[in-house]
């Protein structure tokens, strides 16, 4: 079904309780066609360099393999699919600032003026902060990871992990990395919304910081290093996020006494 320009357009500047649920859902449409149609467009583009970015991936790995060993892969469509399946990755994370910025569009107009002036730094801050979290992981947690595992194995074992295999754990990677420096947003936005205090959160520090390291246990690969590597970005994210929260705590003081 579809509707006039002129009824979209006249549609923005309806107050949103006058508004029927079927503009909500032509105006929610109309976001998701442009961001779903620079997805596919920026996947499209970077096709034809799929198996250079599959190459830039898998550095890591072929830096810690002994000279005698490689990747291989294990199915016939595997060299095809391994290189698709990362295209699309990169795309999507390559439009996911505009993603956002499409999905900030349409919850905008049933703000306020001050949870606008909060929610745009705090989408800037997540957009970075999950940039961050997948740059950590491959430069800094996936050589550390691949190395403990390939140092740890057998002499008379050679590594030759599956190209799609290896594939599959660096997204799991990169995705729990990506979420875990999500943690000051949404210690922030606890406290902004009033779930939590941050005296709560300074008395259940040392709480947070098992749970940390049990929540880690159970998302990274099996053993300590990944754990440890994981948890500890976790409990120093969680501090910052705490100690933003403070700084609020006490802007907001300082406004209530003038």
């Amino acid at each position: 079904m579809t509707y006039p320009v002129t009824e979209l357009k006249a549609s923005q500047n309806t107050p949103l309780e006058e508004m029927p649920i079927t503009q909500h859902l032509v105006i929610l449409r109309k976001h998701l066609f442009k961001s779903v149609a620079l997805v596919v467009g920026l996947f499209f583009c970077l096709l034809p360099f799929a198996n250079e970015t599959y190459q830039i991936l898998s550095e890591p790995l072929r830096a810690q393999l002994p000279s005698t060993s490689t990747m291989i892969a294990t199915d016939v469509t595997a060299t095809f699919m391994a290189p698709f399946k990362l295209n699309f990755f990169v795309a999507l994370m390559l439009a996911m600032p505009f993603v956002l910025y499409q999905l900030w569009s349409f919850v905008k107009p049933a703000l306020f003026e001050r949870e606008k002036s909060l929610a745009v730094p705090l989408l800037l801050g997540s957009i970075v902060l999950f940039y961050s979290g997948i740059a950590f992981a491959y430069f800094i947690a996936l050589p550390s990871i691949l190395h403990f595992f390939i140092s740890v194995s057998p002499e008379t074992v050679a590594p030759m992990t599956d190209i799609n295999s290896y594939l599959a754990f660096c997204l799991k990677l990169f995705l729990v990395f990506g979420f875990t420096f999500e943690i000051p947003i949404i210690t922030l936005i606890l406290i902004l919304i009033g779930v939590v205090s941050t005296q709560t959160l300074v008395e259940k520090r040392r709480f947070i910081i098992v749970g940390c390291f049990f929540v880690s246990m159970f998302v990274t690969p099996p053993d300590a290093l990944s754990m440890i590597m994981l948890a500890i970005p976790m409990w120093m994210l969680f501090e910052l996020g705490l100690w933003a929260g403070i700084l609020l705590e006490k802007r907001r003081e300082r406004q209530q006494t003038d």
